[in-house]
């Protein structure tokens, strides 16, 4: 009887030692999916950061080469840009007819395997070329992100007008 007890205490034993190896591993993975999410999040942020400056540039090149090879760019009452030359052709009409400076404000970036979203919100001036007018310019905008060997690039983006606030 001895024997039992002291043999069931030690397999008690083992199995809750094992159970806290298997809680600290999954905490090691959480942690690390943590700090890596959190590593995407930052170089999201910096692709977004480089668009702003594609668009406050009128750089159709540098925007193009921003998304991925079958992206897509959707305008507001504007066709769809779609592969790598359709979105430099968008851009470049777009960029023929307006001058930009606006800021995005990040609302929320939202990070899957190698698929994210984020949903931003901009807000500026618009210069229209054809009449030399500036104007606000606010927008809200949803962008798709895909991560190309190791590179995160703009998947699929599109926009709508708000009203410009103050």
């Amino acid at each position: 009887m001895k024997q039992a007890v002291i043999s069931a205490f030690f397999l008690l034993l083992i199995a809750s030692c094992g159970e806290k190896q298997h809680q600290e591993s999954k905490l090691v993975v959480t942690q690390k999916t943590e700090i890596m999410q959190k590593e995407d999040k930052q170089k999201i942020e910096d692709l977004l950061n480089e668009y702003q400056k594609s668009l406050n540039t009128s750089d159709a090149k540098l925007a193009q080469s921003l998304y991925t090879k079958d992206g897509v760019f959707m305008p507001t009452e504007a066709p769809s840009g779609v592969g790598a030359e359709g979105i430099l052709k968008s851009y470049e009409f777009v960029f023929s007819q307006i001058q930009l400076n606006i800021t995005f404000s990040i609302e929320e970036i939202e990070v899957e395997g190698d698929m994210a979203f984020a949903v931003t919100s901009s807000k500026g001036t618009v210069k229209i070329h054809a009449n030399g007018v500036e104007a606000p310019e606010a927008n809200r905008e949803l962008f798709v992100f895909e991560k190309v060997e190791g590179a995160w690039k703009i998947a699929r983006y599109m926009f709508n007008k708000t009203a410009p606030k103050g």
